[in-house]
């Protein structure tokens, strides 16, 4: 660490060059810059330079190399383990960094590091235009997609990491770098689910694809129903075609204008079937769902934008999330995972998800570091409240989930959906061989591990 004056001077000096802003303890509006969207994660950092463009991104790395400090990268801050946070260090805040460039003719979008999926979303949505994107708006772009990436289209177009075509990087040493198939392919194929380990991604550039149309169809049922509501949704999605995706999902009813108000407060289990086409094509794939028993519905056309607004969870609400990847789901699974709804958090924002994948997502690149590609289902536990007294169970109600169907699990995990859940599980969201390869690339790239705050890959 480096003396009190030299540090002093060095911010001074940061404070003047950064075309951004700094904040430090003790300025206003710190508080709001380390705040992130799970209200579990308190932390300190020294120093948070929210940088405005690439150059501010090379000058707060060799800020934080020359003055000791240890460095998280911030891009949405939905990190559920509040990894763009520290104590202590310095927070390379990327969010004033959210430009999109379309490029309609390319079929190709460059999207600045600090973007968000809404920002992504509505930039391509006017050219008719759309790429597999996270569940949430309020996302970042970045470490989603750099994480690998699922979403309403990946059943359709693939995970986020398969249509990801280059990126810009500021490295461990303050150098800016680029990747792609042609040009550093080995650190390209690294940024294909190896996360953040690798260096700060200041822009990407995304495959597009032509989405003129998106439907939905959503009904709500009454808990006693699940069973037949999870064995029909799963015979849509295995005889369906690739653009219905989607998930089954039990959550308390939340006071929204489509939930009648006897369901407002108490579980729900709901079938929504989302679909990369017209609404009359979608209409068809969900006749058997209409048919199940319901209490409300929601079917039609809407622009893709919105649905990913559908489940946004408002920032400064308690999260703690986990996963777990299907050999399949059979129909004594099925109990299982409807028996845990009965013991749901209710009421509280918690989710009991369950998502399908199979489509492109198994048809993607067999090489890449993303070891749950083949699995067919995933369950999502997705704990969130907001008394801190419901922390012991809420958590606790996450990793009975995971408990419930591990005889089903494939043992591999996507890295997104989960908090620090040690390296064992860090391993099995890469893959033990290619976790050795990362190490071997991390040791070329970041061989300080500077970049540690993350599903963290060690040098080797």
């Amino acid at each position: 660490m480096a003396s009190l004056s030299k540090a002093g001077a060095a911010l001074t000096a940061l404070r003047e060059d950064l075309s951004g802003a700094v904040f430090a303890p003790g300025d206003e509006g710190y508080d709001d810059a380390r705040t992130v969207f799970n209200a579990m994660i308190d932390r300190r950092p020294a120093v948070i330079a929210q940088c405005a463009d690439e150059a501010d991104v090379v000058r707060a790395v060799r800020f934080g190399r020359d003055l000791d400090l240890n460095i998280a990268v911030r891009g949405g801050g939905h990190s559920v383990a509040g990894m763009a946070l520290n104590d202590a260090g310095l927070v390379i805040d990327l969010r004033r960094m959210h430009g999109v460039t379309v490029h309609p003719g390319a079929e190709a979008v460059r999207v600045e590091g600090g973007a968000t999926m809404s920002h992504l979303d509505r930039a391509t949505q006017p050219h008719g235009l759309a790429t597999t994107g996270g569940r949430a708006s309020t996302t970042g772009v970045g470490g989603f997609v750099l994480g690998g990436g699922t979403g309403w289209l990946d059943r359709w177009c693939g995970l986020a990491a398969d249509n990801l075509l280059g990126v810009e990087l500021v490295t461990a040493d303050g150098a800016r770098t680029h990747a792609n198939a042609d040009e550093n392919p080995d650190l390209f194929w690294a940024l294909h689910g190896g996360g953040g380990n690798f260096g700060i991604a200041t822009a990407l550039t995304l495959k597009l694809y032509e989405l003129p149309e998106f439907a939905i169809a959503m009904v709500l049922c009454l808990p006693e129903f699940g069973p037949e509501v999870v064995r029909t949704y799963r015979d849509v999605i295995t005889h369906g075609p690739t653009e219905a995706g989607g998930a089954v999902l039990y959550v308390t009813g939340p006071p929204e204008e489509f939930v009648p108000p006897h369901l407002v407060g108490e579980p729900v289990c709901a079938a929504l079937l989302t679909y990369a086409g017209g609404e009359q094509d979608m209409r068809k794939v969900a006749e058997p769902l209409l048919a199940l028993p319901h209490e409300a519905e929601i079917v039609g056309a809407m622009p893709y934008a919105d649905v990913q607004c559908m489940l946004d969870d408002p920032p400064g609400l308690r999260n703690y999330w986990s996963a777990e990847y299907l050999t399949g789901l059979p129909d004594d699974l099925v109990d299982v995972f409807c028996a845990r709804a009965d013991t749901l958090p209710v009421p509280t924002g918690t989710q009991h998800v369950l998502f399908p994948q199979g489509g492109a997502i198994a048809d993607g690149p067999a090489d890449y570091p993303i070891p749950y590609r083949d699995a067919p289902w995933s369950v999502h536990p997705f704990g969130i409240w907001e008394n801190p007294a419901d922390d012991e169970r809420c958590v606790r109600w996450v990793r009975d989930v995971r408990a419930d169907v591990r005889p089903w699990s494939t043992g591999a995990v996507y890295l997104n959906f989960i908090g620090d859940e040690g390296t064992d599980r860090v391993t099995a969201g890469l893959g033990a061989e290619n976790t050795a390869r990362l190490a071997a690339l991390k040791r070329r790239y970041d061989p300080d591990n500077v970049f540690r705050f993350n599903h963290n890959v060690r040098p080797a």
